[in-house]
């Protein structure tokens, strides 16, 4: 009999993917970004019910990208500050640092783990000239940007949907996050909903940002814009097919990624639906522990990546890290934790973060995906049966 296992994520690139993939490798000569990409870039666009998309190299270089577009379009200076949550991952943070500007980091809430609105509005007395938002949708749970909006009416605010793809806002009647923002990135590492093994999408409804960020993924060349000729007609000393009028990366991706996009994109609201229907019975087994265990709140416009598990103290947590190895169940920390107890970012604040402290001292996830069923909730709800009787 085979061992029970249940990890964080499994294979879900199948048959129908890697026959696509043969398919394109044997009745055409073109792998890198091309017609595939531009068919892929559509879809997805569709799908989301934004504008413009733009298919990049993962979720970390998308948030690169669009904060460099951001900071050039809008004029941010260096030094500018930009709200952040204290737990979100780096490549959340990196940008805002490789790229000249100030993390201002916020201490989150332990109900969707965006911003504390108290903390935020702490910030709003203190700094008064932010410039931008980068608001996470952490777990498949939708933030609320209103609110934020309302506390700083006059800030960017822009959205990481790396891991929480088709999530939607319930006060805009379920509209899905990254629709209609001026800018949302996604990531398809192998991990999340769906995948193109590595790759990512920055999704815009904002017509010049989209044609300044396709400049910049190609190194800022100007025959990607859609002012080419205007370019040229400007710079008639320098040849056209390599006039660079921003700067810029080689962040394109290929063919080969567009193709696996466009096949596991037609799976994505199957997938999400059963993310949703194992969540749901997450949550119901969860209410049972509210004793030992933070409560999660249910949101109607969650795409559930993950099951957290936040214990009450070091304790339970230890007692159920152990009960989970026993019964070969992967589990990973709440994303990174309190990202100010990590090395490199220590001196960026000496302010407290009491609910990322506890996310990072107490907390950890399991995987939710297609693959997990029932049976492997009812497993972990005799683990968390365990817990309560021990503790």
């Amino acid at each position: 009999m085979k061992e029970y296992s249940w990890p964080l994520m499994k294979n879900a690139i199948g048959l129908e993917e890697k026959f696509a993939l043969i398919k394109h490798i044997l009745f055409s000569n073109n792998f890198t970004q091309g017609e595939k990409v531009e068919e892929f870039e559509r879809a997805w666009s569709e799908w989301l019910g934004a504008k413009h998309s733009l298919f990049v190299t993962s979720g970390s270089t998308a948030n690169f990208l669009l904060i460099d577009a951001i900071k050039e379009k809008y004029n941010l200076k260096k030094g500018d500050k930009v709200i952040v949550p204290a737990c979100t991952w780096v490549t959340n943070i990196n940008p805002i640092i490789q790229l000249g500007l100030t993390p201002v980091f916020c201490d989150i809430n332990l109900e969707d783990f965006s911003f504390d609105i108290n903390s935020l509005k702490d910030i709003a007395q203190k700094y008064p000239d932010i410039k931008l938002i980068f608001v996470t949708h952490l777990l498949g749970i939708p933030a609320k940007n209103h609110l934020y909006q309302e506390i700083f009416p006059n800030a960017i605010i822009i959205d990481d949907v790396c891991e929480s793809h088709g999530c939607r806002f319930e006060d805009k009647n379920f509209e899905r996050v990254g629709a209609n923002s001026i800018g949302a990135t996604f990531s398809f590492y192998f991990g999340h909903h769906m995948s193109t093994i590595e790759g990512g999408m920055i999704s815009t409804n904002d017509s010049e940002l989209y044609d300044l960020m396709k400049m910049k993924r190609s190194h800022g060349m100007a025959r990607h814009s859609k002012n080419f000729e205007q370019y040229a007609k400007e710079n008639k000393e320098i040849q056209s097919s390599f006039l660079f009028v921003t700067s810029g990366y080689n962040f394109r991706n290929t063919e080969l990624g567009a193709v696996l996009g466009l096949v596991q994109l037609k799976k994505i609201d199957e997938f999400i639906r059963i993310r949703v229907e194992n969540y749901n019975q997450y949550f119901d087994i969860m209410k049972k522990h509210k004793d030992k265990f933070y409560p999660v709140e249910y949101s109607d416009g969650n795409s559930s990546f993950c099951f957290p598990l936040i214990a009450k103290n070091k304790e339970i947590k230890n007692y159920l890290i152990e009960l989970l190895k026993k019964s070969n169940i992967e589990f990973r920390p709440i994303v990174a934790g309190n990202l100010l107890k990590q090395p490199y970012l220590k001196s960026y604040t000496k302010n407290k973060f009491p609910n990322a402290d506890i996310l990072h001292e107490y907390g950890i996830y399991i995987g939710n995906n297609q693959f997990v069923n029932s049976k492997d909730l009812d497993i972990l709800e005799n683990i968390l049966s365990e817990v309560q009787h021990e503790h």
